[in-house]
C-alpha cells in the first residue's frame, strides 16, 4: 500500500527552535481541520480589526476554524503542488495564499458561508498610514463641535484655530486628509474627534475548496493560474 501524502514528515529549517516549534503546531492545526472538516476557504482581509474579527470568528465556533499567519506556513500546510499536497487538489488553495489573507476550514453549507461573509461589513476610524479614501476639509469659521478646551489640543496638531468669545474659530479653510495620501498622526487624531470613520474592516472570500470541486470567488482570477505546480 502507498504511503499517504498526509503523513509526510513537515521540515521547517533554518529557524530558531521555538519559532519552529510554532509553525510546526500551526502546520499540524491546519493538517488536523482540514482532514476534520469537508471545506477549505481562503480569504483576504481590509483594515483587520482583531476586535471585530473575533466578533465574526464566533459565527463559525461550532462548526470551523481559522488561521491567519504567515502565508507561507499554511502553503506548507496544505502543500505547494500536486505531488506535495495532503488532499487531491487542495494545493490549488496554496496558490490563492498572498498578501493578507486567512484560511477558513469548516462544515457550514457554502451558501450560509457566502451570505455571513458577504454581509460582514464594520466601519473604524483609520491608523496613522494607512491611505485616505477620501478628501477631508473644513471650511473657516466656528468649530462648535469643539469645547473651548480643546483650542490648544487642536493647534498642536497643526490646525490653524483660535478662541473668539469662548468658540474655537477656525482662521482658514483646513484640509485635514487627501484622498490616496498616508494619513499623519494629526489627521487621524482630528478625524477620531470629529467622529469621521473611513476605514472598513471587511473579509473577501477568494476561493473554496472541497473534495468535489474548486471555486473562485475574485474577479479576474483565472483557474488556469492554479491548475498546474
Amino acid at each position: 500500500m502507498p504511503k499517504s501524502k498526509r503523513d509526510r514528515p513537515v521540515t521547517l529549517s533554518k529557524t530558531k527552535k521555538k519559532g519552529r516549534e510554532h509553525k510546526e503546531i500551526i502546520v499540524n492545526g491546519i493538517r488536523e481541520a482540514v482532514e476534520k472538516y469537508s471545506s477549505v476557504y481562503v480569504f483576504s482581509f481590509e483594515n483587520m480589526r482583531n476586535i471585530k474579527f473575533k466578533e465574526f470568528r464566533q459565527q463559525f465556533r461550532h462548526n470551523g476554524r481559522f488561521f491567519l499567519g504567515s502565508n507561507k506556513v499554511m502553503q506548507v500546510a496544505l502543500g505547494r503542488s500536486a505531488s506535495d499536497e495532503m488532499r487531491p487538489g487542495i494545493f490549488k488553495v496554496s496558490k490563492m495564499l498572498h498578501g493578507d489573507a486567512g484560511l477558513l476550514v469548516t462544515d457550514m453549507p457554502k451558501e450560509e458561508v457566502e451570505s455571513l461573509f458577504n454581509a460582514y461589513e464594520d466601519s473604524d476610524f483609520s491608523r496613522t498610514g494607512s491611505t485616505a479614501v477620501e478628501t477631508v476639509e473644513l471650511k473657516e469659521g466656528p468649530l462648535e463641535q469643539f469645547t473651548h478646551e480643546m483650542e490648544p489640543f487642536l493647534r498642536k496638531q497643526g490646525m490653524p484655530v483660535r478662541l473668539n468669545k469662548g468658540t474655537v474659530e477656525l482662521l482658514s479653510d483646513f484640509v485635514v486628509c487627501e484622498e490616496g495620501k498616508p494619513l499623519s498622526p494629526e489627521s487621524s487624531r482630528i478625524l477620531r474627534l470629529l467622529g469621521i470613520k473611513l476605514a472598513t474592516f471587511k473579509l473577501n472570500l477568494v476561493c473554496r475548496w472541497s473534495p468535489s470541486d474548486f471555486e473562485l470567488y475574485r474577479e479576474g482570477l483565472d483557474l488556469s493560474d492554479v491548475e498546474t505546480s
